[in-house]
């Protein structure tokens, strides 16, 4: 039981104690002030008939027909006149009157008033004694209708006392509320602060609780800074500030498995006898070439949507484009824009450039290969010599309308399957199935995954239609087995406040699957629409949905505060992990990332894990869990 409600019972037992003790007091009063004044009236009225009986002279008859008379009036219950001797000469008893009190107040307070007695004489000769007894149900009455009339009043005292005490209680919840809010933000990894009561006893605590949240807030940016300075050391190249080698091939990898039906390009950049061009400028100027020449990619690459611009060796660059059709237009206003940041006069500084235009699908082995051949060609033209050439389609590629229609076509015929890979622990359990979405493009084809047809579908305004089909397939597979599963829904969907509405009804209408429901956010929305986020998880975890973040370890350093966004779980982005058994920079960066993850009560995932060195690495460093290749081998 709350301390509040234990509070609110004691006020109301004192209440009510006081209450039964008001009226208790006031009618034990009451009672002893008409049992005095009925003891009076009989003391008053014994005085009065026995004056009257003595002017009789003792004559027995007259005194009867005064006693008789007076007996008749009803006020008296006994009426007795004694002689001399003690004995009886005269007495009436009258049952007692009906009160209109109930009977057990009766019982309860019974109402027992002295006799009147008073001597009868005639001169100085004594008669006898006359005793009186007066009917008591009319002090009862009264008794009763002052017992009610005070409860109703001392009632009427309690509710405003216990209304004081309710408006009191509320302005003490209030920040007591606001302290547990406070204290499980904590537990979930969010820093709150709260305004410091007018309560003076709370306030020192309000006071401390606000002083450990804003050093935990401190500690937590202070990781968010260590995080991306160990990532900046592990991906990027510190002169030109450009992906490295390993980090470029893996994105450029992950450019060419996900672009849609258009494809993508490759660019290869080399400085024509670097060594010659650091003996000519020395290290310093030569470094400020390089820098120059990858301002130069930065600046094309931020003419398309996707792009990944990286640094071979000490001589190539390259760029990664998803937009083959440009690859001749773009490698000559690079050609262009370099002649006029490399040195002029005497100092001999050259590039080549050589280009490839990719068809989807195409292994990263052979793009670089192609690439290669294209350098090669530039090469022996001489510097300042582009080439881009176009490698033959794979596939006789679908227009963008055919590919829309195909899509639509499969959603209407249900050619939509899940895929279903294990999300396992550092002990092989399973902790959930990830449900990505296929589609069959053909009638008797292949399943798709979404890097074949996701940018199509976004273009086409078709992924919300996809992501509803794909959580209803979920919620079913969940209900017939009841296995906790996960499916990923697209940006483009969520931030259509209708669609969102639509999925939170289609989940509140299967609560008992959507407790074993898992989602899964793009990280580039919590990092550009951290408030949808946090509105997407308030809803969703109202039903017991669990939500977090995929394909992340690019943006997460750039979330402002990660832990206000209530998720409960980051999956880390294979591409940022792949080798990490080899490489202490990039160890150091996974490990403080978990660290920093799980500091504010978040799970942390490694996704398409290929070695099984690196997932024994990933259980050392505090991983919750793990999906891929090697996670399935060591499952079986």
């Amino acid at each position: 039981m709350s301390l509040i409600r234990r509070f609110a019972l004691l006020m109301l037992a004192v209440v009510l104690l006081a209450l039964a003790g008001g009226v208790a007091t006031t009618l034990t009063s009451a009672r002893d002030t008409l049992q005095t004044q009925l003891g009076v009236k009989n003391r008053d009225n014994a005085q009065s008939l026995a004056l009257a009986l003595s002017q009789q002279r003792g004559d027995a008859s007259l005194m009867e027909v005064v006693l008789l008379a007076q007996f008749d009036t009803g006020h008296y219950r006994r009426i007795m006149l004694r002689g001399g001797d003690g004995k009886p000469l005269f007495e009436r008893l009258a049952p007692p009157q009906q009160a209109a009190a109930p009977d057990w107040f009766v019982q309860l307070l019974p109402i027992r008033a002295d006799d009147g007695v008073a001597q009868v004489s005639d001169g100085w000769r004594a008669i006898g004694a006359l005793e009186l007894e007066s009917q008591s149900a009319w002090a009862v009455d009264a008794l009763w209708r002052a017992g009610r009339r005070a409860t109703l009043l001392l009632a009427l005292v309690g509710a405003v006392g216990l209304a004081l005490a309710a408006w009191g209680l509320r302005t003490i919840r209030r920040p007591l509320d606001a302290a547990i809010v406070q204290a499980r933000s904590l537990q979930e990894g969010r820093f709150v602060t709260v305004d410091e009561p007018p309560v003076a006893e709370l306030r020192p605590l309000a006071r401390s609780m606000n002083t450990m949240v804003e050093r935990l807030r401190g500690v937590f940016d202070a990781q968010t800074q260590q995080v991306e300075q160990l990532r900046q050391q592990a991906q990027i190249d510190p002169l030109t500030g450009l992906r490295n080698r390993r980090q470029f091939l893996l994105e450029v990898q992950h450019l060419l498995e996900s672009v849609g039906p258009q494809g993508s390009g490759l660019l290869l950049l080399r400085v024509l006898d670097l060594e010659g061009l650091n003996r000519q400028l020395g290290h310093t100027g030569a470094d400020a070439v390089l820098q120059a020449l990858a301002r130069s990619l930065e600046g094309q690459a931020g003419l398309f949507p996707r792009t990944v611009i990286g640094r071979l060796n000490g001589s190539d660059l390259a760029l990664g484009i998803d937009a083959p059709s440009a690859m001749a237009s773009t490698a000559d206003a690079l050609l262009a824009a370099l002649r006029k940041v490399l040195p002029r006069g005497p100092i001999h500084a050259g590039i080549v450039i050589g280009a490839v235009q990719l068809p989807p699908g195409t292994p990263l082995h052979q793009a670089l290969a192609l690439a290669d051949q294209a350098l090669a060609r530039a090469e022996g033209l001489g510097a300042f010599h582009a080439v881009t050439e176009r490698s033959g389609t794979a596939d006789a590629a679908l227009g963008e309308a055919q590919w829309q229609q195909a899509l639509i076509e499969a959603l209407r015929d249900g050619r939509v399957t899940l895929a279903q890979y294990p999300v396992c622990d550092a002990g092989g359990a399973v902790i959930q199935l990830d449900c990505p979405l296929r589609v069959q493009l053909r009638p008797g084809g292949e399943f798709e995954p979404a890097a074949r047809w996701l940018a199509l579908a976004a273009r086409s305004r078709l992924t919300p239609a996809m992501d509803a089909r794909a959580l209803g397939l979920v919620l079913a597979e969940i209900g017939s087995d009841g296995r906790d599963r996960c499916v990923n829904f697209a940006a483009a969907t969520l931030h259509a406040s209708d669609v969102v509405v639509a999925l939170t009804a289609q989940m509140a209408a299967a609560p008992q699957a959507a407790a074993h429901l898992w989602i899964d956010l793009p990280e580039s929305l919590a990092a550009e629409h951290p408030s949808l986020v946090q509105d997407l998880t308030r809803r969703w975890r109202a039903l017991g949905v669990r939500v977090g973040l995929e394909h992340a370890g690019a943006s997460l350093s750039s979330i402002g505060r990660l832990y206000e966004l209530g998720l409960h779980y980051v999956r880390i982005d294979g591409r940022f992990l792949a080798g990490i058994s080899r490489d202490d920079a990039l160890r150091r960066h996974a490990e403080q990332l978990s660290v920093l993850l799980r500091g504010i009560g978040l799970q942390v995932f490694a996704e398409a894990v290929q070695q099984r060195a690196d997932l024994a690495v990933l259980w050392s460093i505090g991983f919750h869990g793990a999906t891929g290749p090697a996670v399935e081998r060591a499952a079986r």
